[in-house]
């Protein structure tokens, strides 16, 4: 590998030593966060940050926990891959109701400690569990701590509090942690004393089954997978009580089988969200814990689907109710009180932050989709009042009247802790400074205003025609176009390697308005390779230094997926692919995602047929390289093996390059790796 994929794989794409996994405490004065020790340290560990004198402190370094690096609970390693995380050490923690202690699991073991009221640190304590634990929470005064062990429930000091039925309990299913954004199954109640607990059987899933090729001796790993059209867990919320009582909670979870949301919010109630198996309607439901009995208090439809909006919806503090809504035709993804509309088309709303002074904190796009800005917008008259909306990528987290700003732009990432009585400080930032300072040439395209990036080779002289690379997700639910600076080093990389790279968000991904990202409804293909092509030939006729005589694409995930299909359905375009973890037929992908978008395969066959690359096999006359980790349990290595297969049959060459134990997020360098290996592909193809 060269310097560059060096320096990117030690430092984890510069994520390692960078501050994250940030939380508010006691009333805003003491800020948590994980942190490694600098840019090539893999092992994160606890830190505080206390507001009333400036000072860091690390409260628990795994290094003086444990001898060295152990072995991650099955249960916690599909849980990171969920939630993407590549971090070794303490990967995530909880704290109590009052902020100044928490709890965390290492290797599964589990720690307790406390920042005094000085901040300053104690020692870690260990937790009493009974096996190997997962996802420990405190309760509000910290006395007990729920956690889970072989997909059971247990208090410490206590015991198991779930029953032994044959079911998971307290955890979120598949579904739940990879589409819906809930990572989490269990919530102790304001007073410390009751449990809201979820319970998931996966009796009636199919199996999905893993063995490492380079290690024959282990035996196989399987876990449960909701695959399109199949059966979805069984999932229900339980109140455990202090004495044995079980309250099933009680709604109608046949029409509506998706929890995304629940939590406490008050002894004498719980608020949870739940979707329909399409998820057309969103329902925001009131529980009664003494008798489990649900009622209605908001319900958000569209139809085709709800797009998540984070932080909706939900109650404000006057009692009334926060949605997510669309402007007229689809412009602009909006809010509404009760129903009624908050804002309009000059604002697309991306997350709700929370309430601060009074006023709601928004992130949201006030200009072009690729920045970000954080208004504070009153919930009475929908005014907004810009807190950050410089060029860049802002965000915001809030606690007590203390907030954590975060701005991205070109030079880099920056974090602003502002205290309610406006001093400030800087949580320090131990990450690998970025190789590169890259400002991408943006432009909208096409009559459907696309979104797209150009970044040529540094030192580029006018005039030299250049191999293209379209380098592109694709797909809904991420932005590639969009000013945050660490998803550029790499563009920047492949073009120093001598290629124009071109980056397109089609219709169906996300930012640009509601109509904009359900252009895929029921059909990914058609919209998304046609946007790509599109774009491609705008940009050809405004810059005459891409040669679309030369055409190479790559991608991951969706990305993969568009990159197959490109050579195979538009060779004429497209002259040489590389595709990994590509879902090649999307009637073996989960049921959330998938039937968000293309509704159930039995309703809707010739959906699926569209989407499928299997049957364009045979058309395939151009350099293809097939990538997959044999460990990817998200994108699971059956569908990159399913397309070789049909490829063979066809009597097609191509190229198959299959990963022993490698997962969906490619960690260890393994991405860097693979670049060297395409970077090779694509000079030979498209010289």
């Amino acid at each position: 590998m060269d310097d560059f994929l060096r320096l990117s794989a030690s430092t984890a794409r510069y994520t390692y030593g960078a501050p994250r996994a940030f939380a508010f405490g006691d009333d805003g004065r003491l800020l948590w966060f994980l942190r490694s020790a600098g840019p090539t340290d893999p092992v994160d560990a606890l830190w505080v940050l206390d507001t009333a004198t400036g000072t860091e402190s690390c409260l628990a370094d795994p290094r003086d926990l444990c001898s060295g690096p152990g072995e991650l609970p099955a249960a916690e390693r599909r849980l990171r891959e969920r939630i993407r995380l590549v971090a070794a050490g303490i990967g995530s923690y909880a704290l109590s109701g009052d902020g100044r202690s928490a709890v965390f699991a290492l290797y599964g073991r589990l720690y307790e400690v406390t920042a005094d009221g000085a901040g300053r640190p104690a020692a870690p304590v260990p937790v009493p569990a009974a096996g190997p634990a997962l996802d420990p929470r405190p309760n509000a005064d910290g006395s007990r701590t729920a956690y889970v062990s072989a997909d059971a429930l247990y208090v410490t000091p206590g015991g198991r509090v779930s029953p032994d039925d044959g079911a998971r309990w307290g955890v979120a299913e598949f579904a739940a942690a990879e589409e819906l954004d809930r990572s989490r199954g269990h919530w102790w109640s304001p007073d410390g004393v009751t449990l809201l607990a979820a319970r998931v059987a996966e009796t009636a899933l199919q199996r999905r089954y893993f063995t490492d090729p380079a290690h024959p001796e282990r035996p196989a790993e399987d876990f449960a997978y909701p695959e399109a059209g199949g059966p979805n867990a069984d999932v229900q919320l339980w109140v455990l009580g202090p004495n044995g009582e079980r309250i099933r909670l009680d709604w109608d979870a046949d029409a509506h089988p998706y929890v995304s949301d629940a939590g406490w919010e008050s002894p004498g109630e719980i608020l949870l969200t739940v979707r329909d198996r399409l998820q057309r309607n969103v329902l925001l439901l009131s529980a009664d814990p003494a008798t489990g009995r649900t009622r209605e208090l908001s319900r958000t439809t569209h139809p085709q689907w709800v797009d998540p909006l984070p932080g909706t919806p939900a109650r404000l503090p006057d009692g009334r109710m926060l949605t997510s809504a669309d402007t007229a035709a689809g412009a602009a993804r909006a809010l509404a009180v009760d129903g009624a509309p908050l804002t309009g088309d000059g604002i697309q709303v991306r997350r709700v932050a929370g309430v601060h002074e009074g006023r709601l904190l928004v992130e949201a796009g006030l200009r072009d989709p690729s920045e970000q800005q954080v208004l504070l917008l009153d919930p009475a008259t929908g005014e907004a009042v810009p807190l950050a909306d410089g060029p860049g990528v802002h965000g915001v987290q809030a606690g007590a009247g203390t907030l954590l700003l975060t701005s991205a732009d070109a030079d880099g990432v920056r974090r602003l802790v502002r205290t309610a009585d406006g001093r400030e400080f800087v949580p320090a930032d131990l990450s690998q400074p970025l190789p590169y300072r890259v400002v991408p040439l943006l432009e909208r395209v096409t009559e459907h205003a696309v979104p797209t990036s150009l970044v040529l080779p540094r030192g580029h002289v006018a005039g030299r025609r250049l191999p293209v690379l379209m380098d592109s997700y694709g797909g809904p639910g991420f932005q590639d176009v969009s000013a945050e600076p660490r998803r550029w080093q790499a563009r920047q990389w492949w073009a120093d390697q001598g290629f124009a790279v071109v980056t397109v968000d089609n219709r169906g991904t996300p930012y640009v308005s509601p109509a904009f990202t359900h252009a895929v409804y029921r059909g990914f293909s058609e919209v998304t390779l046609e946007d790509q092509v599109a774009a491609l030939q705008a940009l050809g006729a405004r810059h005459h230094d891409l040669d679309l005589g030369r055409v190479g694409i790559r991608g991951w995930s969706y990305g993969g997926y568009l990159s197959a299909m490109a050579v195979l359905r538009r060779p004429d375009v497209f002259h040489a692919a590389a595709a990994g973890a590509a879902p090649t037929d999307f009637r073996h992908y989960d049921t959330a995602y998938t039937e968000r978008y293309l509704g159930l395969p039995q309703d809707n066959p010739e959906v699926y047929d569209r989407d499928s690359l299997l049957p364009d096999a045979p058309k395939l006359t151009r350099p293809l390289l097939l990538v997959t980790g044999l460990a990817d349990d998200n994108v699971h290595p059956s569908h990159t093996l399913r397309l070789s297969q049909s490829l063979t049959d066809a009597g097609r060459p191509h190229r198959l390059l299959a990963l022993p134990g490698v997962t969906h997020m490619t960690p260890g360098g393994t991405r860097e790796k693979v670049m060297a290996l395409e970077l090779d592909f694509f000079r030979r193809e498209l010289s």
